[in-house]
């Protein structure tokens, strides 16, 4: 199988460096990461010759490789996880949401896209924090507890949700819809363009949003294309 009919997701996973790729060019790796990559470029009108070549050359010089969770323990995900993009977006969201109202109040009468734009933050907001919430509570612990069961070959648990398929489900369908959320303020604002002569605060939304919009791409692709599928096999292979 070469680049070019491989899945974008199949590619992340193998050579995570090249998440950073995918977002250079605005390829969707997390929730729409399986079409062929050539499918990918060209629904985005992007040369696919441009990304392999990206591809192999490799991440800029000095720049860190971007972490392979493929073989580690699911536990040692999950707090990564949490840790780092599940603080990310606590602490991230109050943010934007004060940065969109200075910029609704002092822009909005000119470019009411920018209400639209708090609207959805305001929205993901309140969908995001419940959603950490029930994979803290409800579907990271029984993934540890069926981890540890794995580990000492005794009995797999049982899930107050019958089997793990069902948690992530609903997460899954979650991120979708966080993900289109955010596709639509990015189409919003034109793709993050800032207006000549914006302010400070300004900048400061508008590039929030998008490396908001980037972390979760890398925190979907995480979940989404290695802790579930592992999850989901742990559960059927049993003890």
């Amino acid at each position: 199988m070469t680049v070019t009919t491989q899945t974008v997701r199949e590619i992340a996973l193998e050579n995570p460096a090249s998440i950073r790729v995918f977002e250079s060019f605005g390829i969707d790796y997390c929730c729409g990461g399986r079409k062929p990559l050539a499918e990918a470029c060209q629904a985005k009108n992007i040369p696919l010759e441009s990304v392999i070549s990206a591809l192999e050359s490799g991440p800029a010089r000095g720049t860190p490789a971007t972490e392979d969770w493929n073989s580690k323990q699911l536990t040692l995900l999950t707090a990564h996880i949490v840790n780092a993009h599940h603080a990310y977006v606590r602490k991230e969201l109050p943010r934007l949401a004060e940065l969109a109202i200075k910029v609704v109040n002092r822009h909005g009468d000119t470019k009411a896209e920018l209400s639209q734009i708090q609207g959805k933050v305001t929205q993901i907001g309140e969908e995001l924090i419940e959603h950490l919430a029930k994979e803290e509570v409800v579907l990271f612990p029984y993934v540890a507890k069926l981890e540890r069961a794995r580990q000492d070959k005794t009995e797999i648990p049982h899930g107050c949700f019958g089997t793990v398929a069902n948690p992530i489900a609903m997460m899954t369908q979650e991120h979708e819809a966080a993900g289109t959320l955010m596709a639509e303020i990015r189409e919003l604002s034109g793709n993050y363009n800032l207006p000549v002569g914006a302010c400070p605060t300004f900048h400061a939304f508008y590039n929030g949003l998008r490396e908001f919009e980037q972390d979760l791409h890398q925190h979907i692709h995480l979940e989404n294309n290695i802790l579930f599928p592992r999850a989901l096999a742990m559960e059927e292979a049993g003890i």
